[in-house]
């Protein structure tokens, strides 16, 4: 089967990786037109038409009882609460630094959390790849770092968010496993938009400013992330370690960097040159994976 090469997964693994770095650029576009309450119940409300005739054609199974509720609350821990939290972190005016920064420390909450309650075990080597590629991202966005527009409800904000995006992702892999994730993806954006929308209503004057780069703002954060990055996250931790998976979020400040340079000409610092080898090389430690055969004389020796 498809899923079964080696080649898929890597497939998945890069296309997750850039396009949840390309993410940041096209949530900052789409707050330019709309509030961020408003602009997710927009992007939602498209997510769930472009949904509902993909589950009508293909009638995928649906979650029920209890399983329903878990598919919920996955959904909410990774919309509502992880995408409202970053998206009034940069309405707010926070430095790009800041937030990537605060929201890379997630492969670490991860690998703590995987390991104390999960069962997992990391190698020595997989520890130090962790905190090596934290450094890594450190250093990309060290010249993005202001701590003078950080407030308080921004901070706030950016905290709710990692703790979101955290919880989400290890939630859907432990209590929704088998769930498919056509069905789940509809569940999720009707109760983020149950939630969000009375959010926008009661905070937000809902004004959209409508134009050609709101719509491929949403186009792109609804199709390429909300629908296809997210299922390739889901599917990815399915089939691999916590750690391992979550360690490629690292990878995303280097697309934010290039992207940077390729529409913007903004050249790279050296410090950020030297952050982007550092980021590879941790990411590299997390989820390499040693040959069949020389886990088998491991497992002969021992």
């Amino acid at each position: 089967m498809l899923k079964d090469k080696p080649w898929f997964d890597a497939a998945l693994a890069w296309y997750f990786v850039t396009v949840w770095g390309s993410g940041f650029l096209a949530t900052k576009v789409g707050l330019q037109h709309a509030a961020p309450f408003t602009f997710l119940t927009l992007r939602f409300a498209f997510g769930l038409a472009c949904v509902i005739p993909i589950v009508l054609v293909m009638q995928p199974r649906w979650p029920a009882g209890r399983d329903l509720g878990h598919v919920v609350v996955a959904g909410l821990l990774m919309h509502a609460v992880h995408l409202g939290g970053s998206h009034y972190t940069q309405y707010l005016g926070v430095s790009a630094g800041i937030t990537a920064l605060i929201l890379s420390a997630q492969p670490l909450i991860t690998a703590l959390i995987a390991v104390r309650w999960m069962g997992e075990t990391l190698a020595a080597r997989q520890w130090a790849g962790v905190i090596i590629g934290l450094a890594g991202v450190a250093l990309i966005v060290w010249h993005k770092v202001d701590v003078r527009e950080a407030s308080v409800a921004s901070l706030v904000a950016v905290t709710v968010s990692l703790a979101g995006v955290t919880a989400g992702t290890l939630y859907q892999r432990v209590f929704c496993p088998l769930v498919d994730l056509r069905s789940a993806a509809a569940v999720h954006f009707a109760a983020t938009i149950a939630v969000l929308a009375p959010l926008a209503w009661a905070f937000e004057d809902m004004r959209v400013d409508w134009s050609w780069q709101l719509i491929g703002s949403i186009l792109f954060l609804v199709i390429g992330a909300s629908l296809l990055a997210v299922s390739a996250l889901h599917t990815l931790m399915r089939r691999g370690q916590a750690t391992r998976v979550t360690s490629l979020l690292y990878l995303t400040p280097i697309f934010a960097v290039g992207l940077e340079l390729a529409m913007f000409g903004v050249m790279p610092s050296a410090l950020s040159l030297i952050g982007i080898a550092v980021t590879c090389l941790g990411v590299a430690l997390v989820t390499w994976r040693s040959s069949p055969s020389a886990r088998s004389r491991n497992a002969s020796t021992s």
